[in-house]
């Protein structure tokens, strides 16, 4: 059903994707292509924003607090891994790998590899600011227009 509170989380998560990923753009090598990166981290943040967060508002300061911490959690693994896939169907598509679980276990090392990149403080700040403002935001949302 929707309501506000999954509006403003969507939003909120959105926000704090888009901003994360310019924060993390430039910690990677200058010859990367991003393409559509940014954008599809943001979509990525409505989704999370409006299933996993926007139902679990109302139940308190201290619960939305750890629904932003949780939402933003999801947006990293959500996003980590959909590029993680992208980056391994796309050397799946040129014979890199010999077999399917190869292609299944690459996906697996380029997510720990762009996790390590993400554990600069910056990216760690702004995932933990983004994260405690969109909880209580969506919280504030919950409470105002029900």
């Amino acid at each position: 059903m929707p309501d506000a509170a999954r509006l403003i989380a969507a939003l909120c998560i959105c926000c704090v994707g888009y901003v994360v990923s310019v924060v993390f753009m430039p910690l990677m090598p200058e010859s990367t292509n991003f393409g559509y990166f940014i954008y599809v981290n943001a979509c990525i943040g409505i989704f999370v924003g409006w299933t996993v967060m926007g139902k679990r508002a109302g139940r308190g300061v201290t619960a939305a607090i750890n629904n932003g911490f949780g939402g933003v959690l999801m947006l990293v693994l959500w996003c980590l891994f959909i590029h993680s896939s992208y980056q391994m169907f796309d050397r799946a598509m040129a014979n890199w790998y010999n077999g399917a679980f190869d292609a299944l276990l690459a996906i697996f090392k380029f997510m720990a590899e762009y996790g390590l990149v993400m554990l600069n403080p910056l990216v760690i700040f702004s995932l933990f600011a983004g994260g405690l403002l969109s909880g209580l935001a969506t919280e504030y949302a919950w409470r105002t227009w029900r």
